[in-house]
């Protein structure tokens, strides 16, 4: 490989590098939101599901780790040092084949994901009060989303107030501004004038399914395109690796 090729190995590498460190960077930023949030819908999946957590650290790793990767790559790039260059060959492989891995599960386990998304919300619907920050965002969800409850309104008469209660209760955010009724709060539970309740009746997760289904396309593209990039980071660091013929540590930092 004449120098001029070399070089721009060098040039394209150092660019796919700095892609992939800001990327780690936002996976782990991610991550941390993830944790340390307390005004957002995962709010409300953090408080029933440990999962939730624990796919948090792993993103938070994953991320770090890419940077890492990233950085250690930059300096097997600039420095022509082969162990490095074959090293971050290793990571991005198994990087990608997880990737692959973990969207095949997803894909085939996606009947299962759904019923403990559904599980994880009733637990909370059954015990919601109005009073705590992750209830206030999931008023918020119903109110932005025109929605009520998960799948439907029904998933609130198991509600411990509404269910003990003599009156006709129903979740303030869940009114239907275009039917007759009572002023109403933003959050915690109203009470309806008659038997019939004056709510949406679509289930959020319509409204999650339908996002999901008008942005496929955007999603495809995004993991489509994170995947080639990292397979021409793949290829670029091998040719550099082969172009390497005999390492010069001399050239390295020694800090």
């Amino acid at each position: 490989m004449g120098k001029g090729c070399i070089a721009a190995t060098k040039f394209f590498l150092f660019l796919f590098n700095l892609f992939l460190f800001i990327c780690g960077g936002v996976i782990m930023g991610f991550g941390l939101w993830v944790i340390l949030d307390s005004q957002s819908f995962i709010t409300v999946l953090q408080e029933s599901s440990t999962t939730l957590k624990v796919g948090a650290y792993i993103l938070i790793g994953i991320g770090s780790l890419s940077m890492l990767m990233s950085f250690l790559s930059c300096i097997g790039a600039i420095y022509e040092v082969r162990c490095l260059l074959g090293l971050y060959f290793t990571c991005l492989l198994l990087i990608l084949i997880a990737q692959v891995t973990a969207a095949v599960l997803i894909y085939f386990q996606r009947d299962l994901l759904k019923h403990e998304m559904s599980t994880i919300m009733n637990k909370f619907l059954v015990s919601y009060t109005g009073h705590k920050t992750s209830e206030h965002v999931w008023d918020y969800i119903q109110i932005g989303m025109k929605c009520c409850g998960w799948t439907g309104p029904s998933n609130w008469t198991e509600n411990v107030q509404i269910k003990n209660s003599s009156k006709y209760l129903y979740p303030c955010s869940c009114r239907n501004e275009s039917i007759s009724g009572t002023d109403v709060e933003a959050t915690g539970l109203c009470e309806a004038l008659t038997e019939e309740l004056p709510v949406f009746t679509t289930g959020c997760i319509s409204s999650v399914e339908d996002w999901l289904q008008g942005n496929y396309g955007v999603i495809l593209g995004v993991c489509v395109g994170i995947a080639v990039i990292e397979l021409l980071g793949m290829i670029l660091s091998m040719c550099l690796c082969k172009s390497v013929q005999q390492e010069d540590y001399t050239k390295v930092p020694k800090y």
